[in-house]
């Protein structure tokens, strides 16, 4: 997503909620890298058989990249036939990449859809050649008039998991997110199915599953940018506990978090560049392991 703009800074106080349900958990020590000029929009991270992919939003190429997890290093650039109208997320499976190409600022698209391309193993790269469009849409959105930062059929965060795609959108009116299976089988245009809502408090930026649990990242209008992790209750299913969540800092000294992957290590989590005529804040990599959180 384009910065979420001066008009926010604006209006924020860097004051933060009143009523704090959540730990801090300062993110800055845990800076690992900063990502090349090339990754300044960068939007979703993703492990696929223990590499680390992410790519840019709207306005940039329709690229794969596969970054080194410690430093942060572009290893591999891998170009697609594909179109990045507002590519926001990037998720797999054991055999396939899916790119959420449903950025939805503006709450008017009608052309959402996910992208699936095959892993060719022989090369060890993705083979966009031989992808796959599964468009949907969402049946509860019926008004498509044009409300940038204003509608709650945005989204920026998907994962996979038991054969379909789980999506979590991004509401900046509600500040919920809603948990939507989208079917991968499927080629013909879709309606997602709702599944459960919760309320974030922010709007989610990416997702990740790991071990039975589902990571959420986001930020709010006041620039706190926060992590919420989530029980799988049964399979599938994540919002009937209570989670836990962590206040990481504001974007004006980490960037704006736009991507968040989980190994058997700890948390990975990625921010554009931040840039404002007076503050600049570089695109950074941050790495936390388990232990680290309480």
């Amino acid at each position: 997503m384009k910065k979420f703009f001066l008009l926010f800074l604006i209006l924020s106080s860097l004051s933060f909620s009143a009523q704090q349900d959540y730990d801090w958990f300062k993110i800055n020590k845990y800076r690992t890298a900063i990502l090349s000029d090339s990754l300044n929009e960068n939007s979703g991270l993703d492990f696929f058989n223990k590499r680390l992919f992410t790519i840019n939003d709207s306005g940039n190429s329709s690229e794969i990249f596969e970054i080194d997890k410690t430093t942060g290093k572009i290893q591999n650039v891998f170009k697609t036939n594909l179109i990045n109208k507002d590519w926001e997320a990037i998720t797999s499976d054991s055999t396939n990449i899916y790119i959420g190409d449903f950025g939805n600022n503006v709450g008017a698209r009608k052309d959402l859809v996910i992208y699936k391309i095959p892993f060719d193993s022989s090369v060890r790269a993705p083979s966009s050649n031989n992808a796959q469009a599964i468009p949907f849409y969402y049946p509860e959105q019926k008004d498509f008039t044009p409300k940038n930062l204003n509608n709650d059929f945005d989204a920026e965060a998907m994962i996979f998991l038991n054969g379909k795609i789980h999506v979590f959108t991004k509401e900046w009116v509600s500040k919920y997110t809603t948990h939507y299976i989208v079917d991968p089988a499927i080629s013909e245009n879709q309606p997602a199915q709702k599944i459960e809502t919760f309320p974030t408090g922010y709007v989610v930026t990416d997702a990740a599953y790991f071990d039975k649990k589902l990571y959420l990242v986001g930020y709010t209008k006041k620039t706190e940018v926060f992590l919420t992790i989530f029980n799988e209750t049964e399979p599938g299913i994540f919002f009937k506990e209570k989670p836990k969540k962590y206040y990481l800092g504001s974007s004006l000294t980490i960037g704006q978090i736009e991507g968040i992957a989980v190994d058997e290590q700890g948390i990975y989590i990625s921010g554009e560049e931040f840039n404002l005529p007076i503050i600049k804040v570089k695109p950074y990599l941050y790495f936390i392991p388990f232990e680290k959180l309480k």
